[in-house]
């Protein structure tokens, strides 16, 4: 079966039985007047050699792949490789959407432009894109993760946006988005609403999924160049899922390539504490579009939690879903115990600390690599850098 991006969504903004817009007629006249705006300006040349420039001037892109010996050596069996999303400015995979995003919001003429953030590695990369192209910056961040992710909360500020915390529910990323949408419906003429994963209503999981998927547009070449063959397997972190996305993408078609995305595990699966969506989940709808979804009878959302405050999220893009039914890509879990370890592993082998999220990844390459020979290649996409996450594992770990 051939994947081809410019096939999906289809053009009611649906990958199979997922995805769409799910939100009151009047949004869906804003929404569709993004997607125009969207499809009209990706293709000109100006637009691109903007975004290329920034990419490559601004990011720092492309992102180095590395060969991380010390910790192949140590786990043994296929060599692990690092996508180093890391290294970006701002420190994570965020900057490539959000920096394409702003520039949307200023072609379109908006005077704002409002998120959501978790981790608060979106509201960072937003804040400085938006710094950058001179439009205001509004992000709405739970309560208990402005708590935990405080030189995030530092950076934003300094960066100039209104950081609007939330207090209500669960206080973390599931109602950052609900106060988020709900600020956004008060004035979706004259404000953008930069959705921060392959979620939300269409077209936001096309938008995000497109910019993101210069990660695998550079991983496949940089192989190329450097191994004359592609990685056997990918595996990314899970939670909305863009950064995934943005490594899968490109690699859709090349059936030799196995795909693993990584979902939280929490506490345990046995536990109420996770967010193994795709793992757990039924079908649902959530933030305006049908997917995956952990919810009670009722169809409301659960509480969902993880380590990681990027993942902690009760849905999951619908791309995602649907290529979990097509068993293109294999959805697995990793929890807290294991996270850590390889938050602590990579840090002491490699000299790389992670970010919390991206550390579900490296657990699940750690822990397959020794099942696989040594001429295989494992890629493991590194979205996100741990300085945000120091202090909370340094504290959790008594170290």
């Amino acid at each position: 079966m051939t994947l081809n991006s410019s096939d999906m969504p289809n053009n009611k903004g649906y990958f199979g039985e997922y995805g769409g817009q799910i939100i009151p007629p009047p949004l869906i006249e804003i929404m569709n007047e993004i997607d125009a705006a969207y499809e009209e300006v990706r293709q000109t040349e100006a637009f691109q050699n903007e975004l290329a420039q920034l990419y490559a001037n601004y990011v720092g892109r492309p992102s180095p792949v590395y060969y991380a010996k010390n910790l192949s050596e140590k786990v043994g069996g296929a060599r692990i490789f690092l996508k180093r999303e890391d290294l970006n400015h701002t420190g994570a995979h965020k900057i490539n959407h959000c920096i394409g995003e702003a520039l949307l919001a200023k072609h379109m003429g908006k005077t704002k432009v409002l998120a959501e953030t978790g981790a608060g590695q979106h509201g960072v990369a937003l804040a400085t894109a938006c710094a950058l192209v001179g439009i205001d910056c509004e992000i709405h961040m739970g309560e208990i993760d402005i708590e935990k992710e405080h030189p995030n909360v530092t950076k934003m500020k300094i960066l100039g946006c209104k950081l609007v915390p939330v207090t209500r529910g669960t206080r973390t990323l599931k109602d950052a988005v609900d106060s988020a949408f709900e600020e956004y419906l008060k004035d979706p003429v004259t404000t953008m609403y930069a959705i921060g994963s392959v979620v939300g209503p269409h077209p936001f999981p096309k938008i995000v999924r497109d910019f993101q998927s210069i990660v695998g547009k550079e991983a496949k070449q940089q192989f190329l160049t450097t191994e004359n063959k592609l990685p056997d397997v990918l595996i990314a972190c899970v939670g909305g899922g863009s950064n995934a996305m943005g490594l899968f993408t490109e690699f859709l078609n090349d059936g030799s390539v196995e795909m693993i995305g990584v979902e939280p595990a929490g506490k345990g699966l046995d536990t109420d504490d996770h967010a193994a969506t795709l793992s757990l989940g039924s079908k649902g709808a959530i933030h305006g579009f049908e997917c995956i979804t952990l919810q009670d009878n009722e169809g409301n959302p659960l509480p969902v939690y993880s380590i990681a405050s990027g993942l902690d999220y009760p849905g999951v893009g619908p791309q995602h879903c649907y290529l979990r039914d097509l068993k293109r890509v294999e959805y697995v879990s990793v929890d807290d115990k294991d996270c850590l370890d390889a938050f602590m592993q990579l840090s002491r082998l490699e000299g790389i600390i992670p970010a919390l999220e991206s550390a579900h990844a490296v657990a699940h390459a750690m822990k397959i690599a020794p099942t696989m020979s040594s001429d295989k290649i494992i890629l493991v996409n590194l979205s996100g850098r741990g300085d945000k996450d120091a202090d909370f594992v340094a504290d959790y770990l008594s170290l």
